[in-house]
């Protein structure tokens, strides 16, 4: 029980929510996406994705110094049925502007227009 009690404190905040729905939508994300389109910095950003990370939400990957989270994969039981019990509602829940500004952001960094600093990826 204590398991399922962890998960659902991870998905009780706004921010965690917003970040799963990203990740659920776009697949993998580097911490310093996620802090330029949260607006928010480097270390509440990593906080909140140690934090679903710690409840079995999602797993990371280190490329050189960026640091990417994913949906974890395969997740354990527990937080697997969770997943799969709310993957289609976190998916759909609506992010119009962290959204935007996610598609601005991801543009300007694959045409190399914007870089992410490394210090910031950690």
């Amino acid at each position: 029980m204590r398991v399922y009690a962890d998960i659902f404190k991870a998905l009780a905040d706004e921010t965690r929510l917003t970040i799963m729905a990203l990740l659920f939508r776009h697949g993998k994300l580097c911490v310093c996406d996620v802090m330029r389109v949260l607006q928010t910095s480097q270390s509440k950003a990593s906080r909140h994705l140690r934090y679903l990370k710690n409840a079995g939400l999602l797993d990371n990957r280190r490329e050189g110094v960026w640091v990417y989270y994913m949906i974890a994969s395969p997740p354990g039981k527990e937080p697997g049925r969770v997943l799969r019990a709310i993957a289609e509602l976190i998916s759909s829940l609506p992010a119009d502007e962290t959204e935007s500004r996610l598609s601005e952001w991801l543009g300007k960094r694959l045409a190399g227009g914007a870089a992410c600093e490394a210090a910031l990826c950690k």
